[in-house]
């Protein structure tokens, strides 16, 4: 191929959207919506557009599909999807756009969506964005005609689903059963750096537990941010106070700028050690 076809090549391609590690910044409730595109089996909230327009976020789509326009005319947006073309924002505001274009009762098929609007350029910034988490997927066929097979595989999506409630006394904390374990995920929204040495202070002074059996086990990143992990042997209803009063003591934590004492360097070690993966 020669030098003219090569850059004719490349000017033909597709422009694409940079890389962006902090995905949903900038939307109301941010924590929540990496919660639900992340490690929530089953959830949904309803969210405005600056258009008007309503668009209901599922964690989860039949076959994991990127949306549905359902037989009403309702747009139906997942986040838990395997394509990701370097901008997840930018991705699902794509997938509104192509089902405005969908006819009622059928699935949003996926194309490259190049450069273009994000769900911040969307998304009425004063929406609200109320989860609700689902014992399971039955919500997948209400108000459409079912047979045995759609029965059977609903049967069989509902039969993965860990038990997972959202607290309602602090935003993007998710308790959830695993077994014979339980977890609280809360995904915070502070700087790495500010929040690693926060918690050391904390652990430094015994302050990092959330109740009396439980233990911080470690944490991992989703798009941009930490999400500690606590394991625990109480129902999540018990938490409820206890996670007020810690945040109380991380927000504390989080504005001492004083220089860590040589025991917080070691917890702070110790805490980026503790890498985990619970999803």
């Amino acid at each position: 191929m020669g030098k003219k076809s090569r850059i004719k090549n490349r000017a033909a391609k597709k422009e694409r959207m940079p890389y962006v590690a902090r995905t949903f910044e900038g939307l109301p409730h941010e924590a929540d919506w990496i919660a639900l595109r992340e490690f929530v089996p089953s959830a949904t909230a309803t969210v405005q557009l600056r258009d008007g327009r309503e668009v209901k976020v599922c964690s989860l789509l039949p076959g994991g599909g990127p949306g549905i326009v359902r037989p009403d005319g309702e747009v139906w947006l997942g986040l838990q999807v395997m394509h990701n073309f370097g901008d997840i924002s930018r991705d699902l505001a794509h997938v509104i756009d192509l089902a405005a274009e969908v006819e009622p009762g059928n699935a949003v098929v996926m194309t490259d969506p190049g450069v273009g609007p994000r769900l911040q350029d969307l998304i009425d910034p004063s929406a609200a964005f109320d989860v609700e988490v689902h014992e399971g997927f039955d919500h997948w066929l209400e108000g459409v005609d079912t047979g045995e097979d759609s029965a059977a595989l609903l049967e069989e999506a509902n039969e993965s689903v860990a038990p997972t409630v959202r607290l309602s006394s602090v935003e993007g904390a998710y308790w959830t059963e695993m077994g014979a374990h339980r977890y609280l995920r809360w995904v915070m929204p502070h700087e790495d750096t500010d929040l690693l040495d926060a918690l050391a202070r904390l652990q430094a002074d015994g302050q990092d537990t959330l109740t009396e059996d439980s233990r911080l086990i470690g944490h991992f990143r989703a798009h941009g941010l930490l999400v500690p992990v606590w394991e625990f042997e109480v129902d999540a209803a018990a938490l409820e106070e206890p996670a007020v009063a810690f945040e109380s003591r991380l927000a504390t934590a989080l504005a001492d700028t004083t220089p860590l004492t040589p025991q917080h360097r070691s917890a702070r070690s110790n805490i980026v050690s503790r890498q985990v993966s619970i999803r």
